[in-house]
């Protein structure tokens, strides 16, 4: 694993990291200062507030899954430049997003979804743009096998971002058991969420939520949860207790097993 963490990637990492502090401190400044940087006059009903919510989650989970179908070629240290730029990135996560969907991004303004998602939407694309230009030098150095942009955190750090911009809680989780980065950890409603989704003999929907009012009627409460595919199982499968290209060890999961979820929270009428 030593041979993977060489030492020009933990160099531009390390650069990265400050970088993304120094901008998160700066947006949280901007926030506490000005307020919400989310335009006025966005007041929706339960049912909207649901539904915007739900998108934001699938928008953010069609990142991950765009990062992931292209993680050989991220990770591919005979390469050096990719091409995979946060514009050709963006134009696949658009694709994810109309298949899950239905909704086209390039064209919100007429799409038939709830008024307070589409400036909610199309920052969030912004944002995962912004995440994956944090990462392009280092994806196009040769030599080097794991160049530390993968799903997970593509989710924590682009669900960071958002809401330092917005001041709406967006947020990938895990339970406990198998967490692996503490920014993740997950909340009494979200562990409940989970446990149920878990649990359940239901058959699995694609995209199916799972919503609660919260704070006394001031909020609503979106989970989607997030289940491994076979892509996921090269670092999450078997052999459990292996270590996989990021240095964890393997949960032994399998395909179909909840391997988290993707939480939002916004503010109800």
């Amino acid at each position: 694993m030593d041979a993977l963490r060489a030492t020009p990637y933990l160099g531009t990492s390390r650069k990265r990291r400050l970088a993304f502090r120094a901008m998160t401190v700066i947006l949280a400044l901007c926030t506490l200062v000005f307020g919400s940087l989310l335009p006025r006059g966005l007041a929706a009903g339960e049912d909207d507030v649901r539904e915007s919510a739900r998108l934001l989650a699938v928008l953010l989970d069609s990142g991950r899954v765009a990062i992931g179908q292209n993680q050989e070629l991220i990770n591919d240290p005979g390469k050096g430049e990719k091409g995979f730029t946060p514009e050709v990135f963006a134009e696949q996560t658009i694709a994810l997003f109309k298949d899950r969907t239905g909704h086209d991004l390039k064209n919100l303004q007429n799409a038939h979804i709830p008024n307070m998602a589409k400036p909610l939407l199309k920052r969030l694309l912004e944002e995962s743009k912004q995440t994956v230009a944090t990462y392009q030098t280092v994806i196009n150095m040769k030599g080097i096998k794991y160049k530390g942009l993968i799903p997970a955190t593509f989710g924590t750090e682009t669900g960071a971002r958002f809401q330092l911009w917005s001041g709406f809680y967006l947020k990938q989780i895990a339970p406990d058991h198998l967490l692996r980065n503490s920014k993740n950890k997950a909340d009494e409603f979200e562990l409940a969420a989970m446990h149920r989704v878990g649990n359940s003999e239901s058959p699995r929907e694609r995209d199916q939520i799972v919503s609660e009012v919260a704070e006394g009627g001031k909020s609503l409460r979106v989970l989607l949860p997030l289940f491994y595919n076979k892509a996921c199982l090269s670092c999450h499968g078997e052999p459990k207790g292996e270590r996989d290209v990021t240095g964890y060890p393997k949960e032994g999961a399998q395909e179909g097993n909840l391997g988290g979820a993707i939480s939002v929270k916004l503010p109800l009428p």
